[in-house]
């Protein structure tokens, strides 16, 4: 008896629907500027260890030499064709890859989104930008979920950076660079605009410096996206760091939108506190459908 065609294809996904997102790496080669090895990529736990966040700890990944993205794809009944690089925070030292990685990439399944997850390179190399290394991985990144966009099923036009403090300001680094990028072009994919169709800024730190625009985050009306801010106004981070940028880009006339909130501190990601800071989520998924991102065009 043979099986229908369409149930012999049905059998043949299934494998790879039910298999867990597989990390791909960014670069076909070593990345570029890399001289030295870096010890073993592993979490860089803490004796005694950092406080838990919502009653949880957080993964530290540190060492980071083969950065990779990682495609988590939503239900497809929710699927909008959206699509968002997530760029964990970290100082540029570790990375906390669950707190400000997996559980993102969570959340934007859940409103329709898939969520790319960045692993880019830690900790700053020596003799260059503590984010020069990240920024070629965020702009490989994007271009690379551009330039593949038919493939992963996203819509082209509507793909996002978010990030979390300093992966915050790797976006707004890479949101306000337009499409150039910094590092010479490596196969097609950099023939893809890395420039983001829309930025989320969560808790981001060193936008300013003595309460002015550092240079590389400079934004500009023709290569800037309109973008999203959120911080607590208590964060030890300087709240500064968004208010500089907010007016940057207000002067810019880039259409931009920040939620301020008394309390909360820094690095609680989206783990929900008694803190109302912790409620952006909400207001970032109400920012996302007022713009059109989420809206289906196919």
């Amino acid at each position: 008896m043979r099986l229908p065609h369409v149930l012999i294809a049905l059998c043949l996904a299934l494998p790879v629907l039910a298999a867990e997102p597989v990390a791909v790496p960014l670069w076909p080669g070593t990345p570029p500027g890399e001289t030295k090895p870096l010890p073993p990529e592993a979490d860089q736990f803490k004796n005694p260890p950092d406080p838990l966040i919502a009653g949880r700890p957080i993964i530290r990944l540190g060492n980071v030499s083969t950065p990779t993205l990682t495609v988590y794809r939503p239900d497809p009944a929710k699927d909008t064709g959206a699509a968002v690089v997530v760029c964990p925070g970290g100082g540029y030292y570790i990375l906390a890859m669950d707190l400000e990685g997996t559980e993102v990439c969570a959340w934007l399944n859940s409103i329709g989104v898939t969520g790319v997850l960045l692993k880019y390179r830690v900790p700053g190399r020596e003799g260059r930008a503590r984010h020069a290394a990240a920024l070629e991985d965020a702009q490989r990144a994007v271009g690379m979920v551009r330039q593949r966009a038919q493939e992963l099923g996203v819509d082209a036009r509507r793909i996002g950076i978010l990030g979390f403090s300093a992966g915050a300001h790797l976006a707004a680094a890479l949101s306000t660079q337009g499409s150039l990028r910094t590092y010479p072009a490596v196969d097609a994919t950099d023939a893809a605009s890395c420039r983001p169709d829309f930025a989320v800024l969560i808790y981001p730190g060193g936008l300013e410096q003595d309460g002015r625009i550092r240079p590389e985050v400079l934004p500009a009306k023709d290569r800037t996206p309109p973008t999203f801010i959120a911080m607590a106004e208590d964060d030890p981070v300087r709240v500064e760091s968004a208010l500089v940028y907010y007016l940057a880009l207000k002067n810019a006339g880039v259409p931009a939108e920040m939620h301020l909130y008394p309390t909360g501190g820094h690095g609680y990601g989206l783990r929900r506190t008694a803190d109302d800071v912790t409620t952006w989520p909400d207001r970032a998924a109400d920012w996302l459908r007022t713009g059109g991102w989420l809206t289906r065009t196919r």
